[in-house]
Formats: C-alpha cells, sequence, structure tokens
C-alpha cells in the first residue's frame, strides 16, 4: 500500500489558525470549551440550556466548510479512505466510546485543554498519541 501526501504548510497553517481563533472566540464570548465530543453529545441529547442553534451552527460549519473551500478554490477535498464501511463504523463507535469515557475528544483535550495547561489534558492527548502510533505501526508494518 502506497500513501500519498502532499505538504501545505500555508494551508495547514491558517487552518490551525482558525481552529484556535474558533476555539478561543467559543471560549471568549460563551465560556464553553471546543470539544466536538461535548458539542454533538449535547446536540444529540439537547441539554435544555438553549444552545442547540449554536452547536448545530457549528457542527454544520464542520460539515460545510470543505465544500465552501471547494467552491471558493475550484479544489474540491477528496478524502481517501481504504477501507470498508463496517471497519470505518466500528472505528467511529470505538473513537466516540473513547471520547465519552475519557471525558473529552482530541478536540477538546488537545487544543483547548492544552492551551490551558490542563494535567488531565496532557494525559489524554498522550495517550491519543501513543494509541495513534502504536496502531498506525501495527496495521502497516505488522499485519
Amino acid at each position: 500500500m502506497t500513501v500519498a501526501s502532499s505538504f501545505t504548510p500555508l494551508a495547514s497553517l491558517a487552518g490551525g489558525a482558525l481552529i484556535g481563533l474558533a476555539a478561543a472566540m467559543l471560549m471568549l464570548f460563551q465560556g464553553r470549551i471546543a470539544g466536538i465530543s461535548g458539542i454533538v453529545s449535547r446536540l444529540l441529547l439537547p441539554a435544555g440550556d438553549g444552545q442547540s442553534w449554536g452547536r448545530l451552527a457549528f457542527v454544520a460549519g464542520l460539515v460545510l466548510a470543505p465544500l465552501v473551500y471547494g467552491a471558493l478554490t475550484g479544489i474540491a477535498p477528496r478524502p481517501n479512505i481504504e477501507t470498508g464501511s463496517f471497519l470505518l463504523i466500528a472505528a467511529g463507535g470505538l473513537v466516540g466510546f473513547g471520547a465519552v469515557w475519557g471525558n473529552g475528544c482530541t478536540s477538546g483535550h488537545g487544543i483547548c485543554g492544552l492551551s490551558r495547561l490542563s494535567l488531565r489534558s496532557a494525559v489524554a492527548v498522550a495517550t491519543f498519541m501513543t494509541t495513534a502510533i502504536a496502531t498506525v505501526f501495527l496495521v502497516r508494518h505488522v499485519l
């Protein structure tokens, strides 16, 4: 299996800056952490706090952003997922379970928690990264 990638430092820098700006704005204006798993879980099971429209707008932005990018640049993002539907659904379920069990996801811990110097988030991110590295190594080099 060959894996092709493209090095896009300016696009990556701009994307990271926009993610950081969005997380900072959500914290500044709403007092909330920009953790995707928390936002989606409170959207699926409404918290009754009157924030459902904001959560819906956040998730819609995640879905619509690649489409807007494609419309503006003429370059449609094309993800290349080399696995079957069952494995993809199972992996998504495990990630969702891990996010609930770990009381947060990579965005909440990695972006917001680390920027607040949270020890719990540092441990969570170290666990995410170690698990991801081990999984990629096993799948690509052992199995």
